[in-house]
């Protein structure tokens, strides 16, 4: 299993690991890793590992197995051999900009408190499609409700509540296509401020900022009608 140092420490760039394995597609598979694997809308990681003798640029992060995570070579190159010690290195400037763009849809969808059919998440945008009949009446409204929010500098923390607590809570779980996963223990909820100013509870894997501020400004761009019931709503960083 990989120890996921990424889950612990979002703002966490390198750290030390040994390759556990190679998958048969060439991925590296090490014991502790800080690259986010591409999951729930947001990309995998990109970066680089390096080892005595050698190094390599990745491309991506994946999931490998239940309980690994690949790193895939941008070429083809020689791999580091299982048993090596690495140093993995990730391009933060991509990783925070997904923070960004990952925090600014939580609330989104708390400004559009509508069911989610659908979402990703890219360095410059992000979207999310929403079960909504009609096209919201005034974008620019939405925009500025957005930016407030992000403006109350709210603290992004994380809670772990049970399959069970969940399943108890069915109001937690705001897509409709994809749900968390409740089969290796305890789920992860991302909440956004605390006690009184708690604005958003809902369950995510993904990397955040630690404060809505850190996001900065942000644009609601296109309004785009995907079928009778579906909409989705483009969202920008302004820097």
């Amino acid at each position: 299993m990989s120890e996921l140092l990424f889950r612990e420490d979002a703002y966490l760039r390198d750290a030390e690991a040994r390759v556990t394995s190679h998958t048969a597609e060439g991925g590296i598979v090490l014991d502790k890793t800080v690259f986010y694997p591409t999951g729930g809308g947001q990309p995998g990681d990109s970066g680089k590992l390096r080892w005595a003798g050698g190094s390599v640029s990745i491309a991506t992060a994946v999931k490998a197995g239940h309980d690994d995570v690949a790193l895939v070579p941008a070429e083809p190159v020689p791999l580091p051999p299982v048993g090596a010690v690495v140093q993995q290195e990730i391009d933060w400037e991509r990783r925070h900009r997904h923070m960004r763009v990952h925090t600014a849809l939580h609330l989104l969808s708390v400004v559009i408190p509508l069911p989610v059919t659908g979402g990703s998440i890219s360095a410059e945008k992000g979207r999310l499609d929403f079960n909504m009949p009609d096209a919201p009446d005034s974008p620019e409204a939405l925009q500025e409700a957005l930016n407030a929010l992000i403006e109350r500098d709210l603290v992004v923390h994380e809670k772990w509540i049970s399959a069970e607590e969940l399943a108890a809570n069915p109001g937690l779980v705001k897509t409709m296509s994809v749900q968390p996963p409740t089969g290796s223990g305890d789920v992860r909820l991302v909440a956004i401020g605390k006690g009184a100013r708690q604005v958003d509870l809902q369950p995510c894997g993904g990397t955040h900022v630690a404060r809505t501020s850190e996001i900065g400004g942000v644009r609601i761009g296109k309004i785009e009608n995907k079928g009778r019931q579906n909409r989705r709503v483009n969202l920008h960083l302004e820097n």
